[in-house]
């Protein structure tokens, strides 16, 4: 890990990023985005780079970035500089470095040795599938679920998933599995132990992925595609941390402001192709114009400032006012940048929702990416929690 240890010293991320995202990733954004495929030449640009690991820690060679390490607002940054180039290579970003997290804080010393080796040295992309949920789209034959078996030596997996982003171009999957039936963590039924974390090997030719399913107006290069599982063999080794928890310990509060994050990075590609606009149409002395880009300013760096308020919780170590936090950043954010899009596509008019316009893009992915989960459903868990009402932190489901 030593090679790696000395590619990252004295790099500044962010600055690093935006060499990357201004010259490289903008420009190939159109690209997955009309072919639906991952953004591979985006990943080989961060592991050239030093940049693909920055959610293990420093002892394996990555960046120490974390909730827990006082730094986890540099992490947001990050995805932030991301997702304003391309907010498919975000999404696929997030799942990566969530799954690092996971590993880097729950799994044991061999297994943390084995799989960081293959992210510092190799440039093996990581991602988390939980997705099982109980409605079918129209038109939909098959079941979704899985189904495990306990062996002698390990665990047997048959079923699908969904929503499986960087399906074709990850190298491993840290799967969320039910053992009381199909549901995985978001839909589980039964007792939080039931879930488990098992890491799976994307080139098991018993894992197979369908693409056919992922046809979407927006996000189109997380490749978020249906994977089959058909007598999928996890060793015992490959268990990630005690049975049940990643729901009582709550690790999906960790990641929901970095779906804001990602949010703020549409916001700001809007903002400044907007600029751009008014200075190439000489609109500077419009008052309307005036308005909206004063309006954009405002709601980005308000979501700037929600951003910094829930990492400040957590680098206070104040740990349930940083989940409560997160979610009213994941809540807000969505409010803000949505309507900074609106501002956008009122000044820059209907051409600049024409492809191969990049506004037009990001005003897809955004509508798509911001239905991760429902913010009727978030707002209602926030106002629970404010009247000391039973509520799901981190999943936002009815109780």
């Amino acid at each position: 890990m030593r090679n790696q240890e000395l590619k990252t010293v004295n790099i500044d991320p962010i600055e690093s990023l935006k060499q990357l995202t201004q010259k490289e990733f903008a420009l190939r954004a159109k690209q997955y985005d009309d072919t639906y495929s991952f953004p591979k030449e985006n990943f080989q640009a961060l592991f050239d780079a030093g940049l693909n690991a920055p959610t293990i820690s420093k002892e394996f060679g990555g960046m120490g970035l974390g909730n827990n390490k006082g730094n986890i607002r540099s992490l947001w940054a990050m995805t932030t500089e991301i997702a304003k180039a391309d907010m498919s290579t975000a999404r696929c970003w997030e799942g990566h470095n969530n799954a690092l997290m996971l590993i880097d804080n729950l799994a044991n010393y061999s297994q943390k040795e084995r799989w960081f080796s293959g992210v510092v040295n190799q440039g093996d992309i990581w991602t988390v599938w939980s997705g099982e949920p109980l409605l079918k789209i129209p038109g939909q034959k098959g079941k979704i679920g899985t189904t495990i078996t306990k062996t002698e030596n390990g665990y047997i997996i048959n079923g699908s998933k969904v929503f499986c982003s960087s399906a074709p171009g990850a190298t491993w999957a840290n799967l969320l599995v039910n053992l009381e039936g199909p549901g995985a963590a978001r839909h589980a039924s039964g007792s939080p132990e039931s879930v488990l974390m098992l890491a799976c090997e994307l080139s098991d030719p018993s894992v197979t992925f369908d693409d056919s399913w992922w046809k979407p107006m927006g996000m189109r290069g997380s490749v978020s595609y249906l994977v089959r599982f058909d007598n999928t063999f996890i060793p015992f080794e490959n268990e990630i941390g005690k049975p049940g928890e990643f729901l009582l310990d709550d690790w999906q509060t960790r990641w929901t402001p970095q779906y804001a994050a990602t949010f703020l990075g549409a916001a700001k590609a809007a903002y400044s192709y907007t600029l751009d606009h008014i200075e190439s149409q000489k609109r500077q002395n419009d008052p309307f114009v005036q308005h909206r880009i004063a309006k954009m300013a405002l709601n980005i760096q308000s979501a700037s400032m929600w951003l910094d308020h829930a990492a400040q919780c957590w680098n206070e170590d104040k740990i349930s006012e940083a989940k409560s936090a997160g979610n009213m950043v994941r809540y807000e954010v969505e409010q803000l940048t949505t309507t900074t899009l609106d501002h956008a596509v009122h000044i820059c008019g209907a051409r600049a929702l024409i492809q191969p316009s990049p506004l037009e893009r990001v005003v897809r992915d955004l509508t798509l990416y911001t239905r991760h989960d429902n913010d009727d459903q978030l707002l209602a868990t926030i106002g629970k929690s404010l009247l000391g009402e039973s509520h799901d932190k981190s999943f936002f489901n009815a109780k």
